[in-house]
């Protein structure tokens, strides 16, 4: 049996071993049948049978552990159940809905109780950093000793303040260490209360009990300054991850903010203004220039140019008549209209989208797996490690050092390990740069589905792309005019246009459209009368012309030099010949124009390495030509839609990353094989579900950006989870003291501390990077 699947915004998590304790926790319980945690989002995905296990039960699951579900706002429903209520949503409640707007406030407020909180302890930890810097100094001789007076003075005062600090800022990391104490579950608060707390209480003992433990240890040394510095540091590098982990976040709150909160409607004959959530279908609405359109819908009356570039990324304003569609948050610019309501509430394309984009920033990449099994069981591994270290100085340090140094250096290592230990630099590494690059993606108008498909779009090799509608217009327009005669061209295709108005054909479309653009007046025309399969007569301004295929010239019998004519139509060029019964007066040519950005982006996508193969129904000679044009490396003619798929197969199994672009409607089994299956959508009407990504606005030329995104994200990760690693293998040997007996060297806890905060947040930067980087 299938069950729904529930997200969960959670509360309470600090680092990425939660995620881990917490997704354990899930699995474990009877009734739930999958849970997945992202760190980066801090939501869960969990199915779960609802006649076991309720919602309000699996948060008590966690509750011990210091987490619980944000239980008043469940985000999606299951896939398809969309209930009435869910159809009328104004943004707000959308985005209450989604846990935006409510995890934003609760954010916000948590990232300022944080900021307080640093702001409190940094005085102090400069403080204690002045005399710990004092010490060391004075020992190399580089400053005077201080004064017995002035040390005392110290000695009393860094209790206190190390006591504010691990209580009061600290407060989370003690939790941590009671909850490791009560349930035996480890996250990196428990790594660092420990830590913490065993360098307070040492040094508590040392100055409660100093005559008696006089004769054992070395009394002089203390390490509240390592409490305070350590736990002020790490408070400020998680500070500066939340406020950073807002910003990542920031796509989705742009394109909550396109929708319109009101719309101006028809109702009995009398305009009224009402809340977006209570347009219906079939609604008759009302734009004035200036204004948002507040659903999706098509124009009874009126035109404009409307600016939909928030939505496709298209800057120049597209132009609307009636049976045009439109749809919501985007803008209208000049004139006024009307129109339909088709789509309202979760079903427009700007719900689909924000709904795409939360799901993809929140699932989970392949290249993450390996990340998060090591976050997983990093926390008691490091716990291992700290006490094996701490016994080993004791043991064998004892008896070169004595057991006074020993002890010293030993807790030393001990808080070092649990401090420098981050398991969160692993966690962030790839949430962070996925939430960047997806909302990155859809500010660009390039809707990723989900992360796997953005990590295997860097990996690609192949774009197999369609030759109608990708790399050309897709409507035939006339590119070429041959006059043969004593007339003007203008005056050739004033006769033509004045004949082939009344003909329905595409072609004859492609030829009075020019007229139009050109501003060519057309004639009256008498006599008109259809050819079958050849083309058509008529008489204009008292003669009678002919126009049509080579079949018919070759009927009345006109010399004519086929030459010229067959070089055109080997390039796919269809030709429209002119004629009257003594002579041919000229012929234009017709074709299906190759789009301005392809020939670019072709050259764009060879740059990156990627080999393009075009697709087509025409005959082979014709996109051969057009392939020379583009500089496409491989064409394949004469393609039905069910070879689209077998072609796509065939170059898979040899060994290439395929990605298809198609229009997502009559390529689906293509897209759905292809390694990552590309939706070009013309304009705003797209099929997002078919495709692994869509571009909206259908442009070759985003193929391309897409495939930066992907390649720009995916060093961004690998970057990140290079530098975790990297950072936690060289960190915890050294402040484990291994370099001690090669070079003298033991690393100060405080340093550590420094070491640490800054992982987690140079990750976050790191990710935070890719927003700025040109696509």
């Amino acid at each position: 049996m299938n069950h729904p699947t529930k997200t969960y915004r959670i509360k309470g998590m600090h680092c990425a071993s939660c995620a881990g304790i917490i997704e354990k926790t899930f699995k474990k319980t009877e009734g739930v049948h999958s849970a997945e945690v992202n760190y980066g989002t801090e939501k869960a995905k969990v199915a779960f049978d609802e006649s076991k296990i309720s919602a309000q039960e699996l948060s008590k699951k966690i509750e011990p552990l210091g987490y619980s579900l944000a239980l008043d706002q469940e985000m999606s429903h299951e896939h398809g159940d969309q209930s009435a209520k869910d159809m009328g949503m104004s943004a707000d409640e959308h985005a209450a809905h989604l846990g935006l707007n409510q995890s934003k406030k609760e954010k916000l407020a948590e990232v300022a109780d944080m900021r307080t909180k640093v702001i409190s302890a940094i005085p102090l930890a400069i403080f204690a950093a002045i005399v710990m810097g004092w010490d060391i100094l004075a020992q190399y001789g580089v400053v005077g000793e201080m004064s017995y007076t002035i040390k005392e003075f110290f000695h009393h005062l860094l209790p206190i303040f190390a006591t504010y600090i691990l209580f009061v800022v600290g407060k989370p990391y003690l939790l941590g260490f009671y909850r490791f104490l009560r349930y035996g579950k480890a996250n990196m608060d428990t790594l660092i209360g420990i830590g913490t707390s065993a360098a307070f209480l040492y040094s508590f003992a040392v100055t409660a009990f100093e005559d008696v433990l006089r004769p054992f240890i070395n009394v002089e040394y203390q390490y509240y300054d390592v409490t305070i510095v350590v736990i002020t540091f790490i408070a400020l590098g998680k500070y500066l991850e939340a406020r950073s982990k807002i910003k990542t976040g920031d796509a989705i709150e742009k394109l909550l903010n396109l929708q319109a909160k009101t719309a101006l409607v028809i109702r009995d004959g009398k305009e009224m203004e009402i809340s977006v959530n209570d347009v219906k279908h079939g609604d008759l609405i009302i734009v004035k220039p200036g204004a948002k359109i507040p659903v999706d819908g098509v124009i009874t009356e009126g035109s404009s140019f409307v600016d939909e570039s928030m939505v496709t990324g298209e800057p120049m304003p597209a132009q609307k008549k009636t049976g045009d569609s439109v749809v919501s948050g985007t803008i209208n610019t000049s004139g006024s209209f009307t129109f339909k309501a088709t789509k309202v509430g979760s079903e427009t394309l700007l719900a689909q989208i924000i709904k795409m984009v939360e799901d993809a920033q929140g699932s989970k990449a392949p290249i993450q797996a390996l990340a998060d099994k090591i976050s997983s069981i990093f926390v008691p591994i490091v716990l291992v490690i700290a006490f094996l270290t701490l016994g080993a100085w004791l043991i064998i340090g004892s008896q070169y050092l004595g057991f006074s140094q020993a002890l010293s250096f030993g807790l030393v290592s001990f808080v070092g390990i649990l401090v420098i230990a981050c398991p969160c630099a692993l966690g962030l590494a790839t949430p962070t740069a996925i939430i960047v690059g997806v909302g990155k993606g859809a500010k660009e108008g390039i809707l990723i589905k989900d992360a796997a498909t953005l990590e295997k779009l860097h990996k690609v090799n192949t774009v197999v792309v369609d030759k109608t509608g990708t790399i050309t217009k897709g409507k035939p327009t006339l590119v070429d005019i041959q006059n043969l005669s004593d007339l003007k061209d203008d005056e050739l295709v004033s006769i033509l246009a004045s004949l082939e108005k009344k003909s329905e054909h595409p072609i004859a479309h492609a030829i009075v459209n020019y007229a139009q653009e050109k501003n060519i007046s057309t004639s009256d025309i008498s006599n008109f009368e259809g050819i079958q399969g050849k083309g058509l007569k008529g008489i204009v301004k008292g003669t009678e012309y002919f126009v049509g295929n080579a079949k018919l010239v070759s009927d009345l019998k006109v010399s004519f030099d086929t030459a010229k004519l067959n070089e055109f139509t080997s390039q796919g060029k269809t030709p429209v010949i002119l004629s009257i019964k003594e002579k041919v007066l000229g012929f234009v040519m017709v074709a299906d124009e190759i789009k301005a950005e392809s020939v670019e982006a072709v050259k764009n996508l060879h740059a990156l390495g990627i080999k393009v193969v075009m697709l087509t129904g025409d005959d082979e000679k014709a996109a051969k030509y057009i392939a020379s044009l583009v500089g496409i490396d491989d064409v394949v003619a004469h393609v039905l839609p069910e070879d689209k798929l077998k072609k796509i197969q065939e170059l898979q199994s040899q060994g290439r990353v395929v990605a298809m672009a198609g229009d997502g409607v009559n390529d689906a089994p293509a897209l759905a094989q292809a390694d990552v299956g590309i939706a070009m959508g013309t304009g705003t009407d797209v099929a997002i579900e078919s495709a692994g990504i869509t571009l909206l606005g259908g442009d070759i030329s985003k193929l391309v950006k897409a495939i930066k995104l992907s390649k720009i994200t995916m060093r961004g990760i690998k970057q990140n989870l290079f530098w975790a690693f990297i950072y936690n293998i060289v960190g915890i040997p050294l402040a484990a003291g291994a370099l001690y007996p090669v070079f003298g060297w033991l690393l100060n806890p405080v340093f550590a501390g420094f070491a640490m905060a800054m992982s987690s947040v140079s990750v976050v930067s790191n990710s935070l990077r890719i927003k700025a980087k040109k696509l």
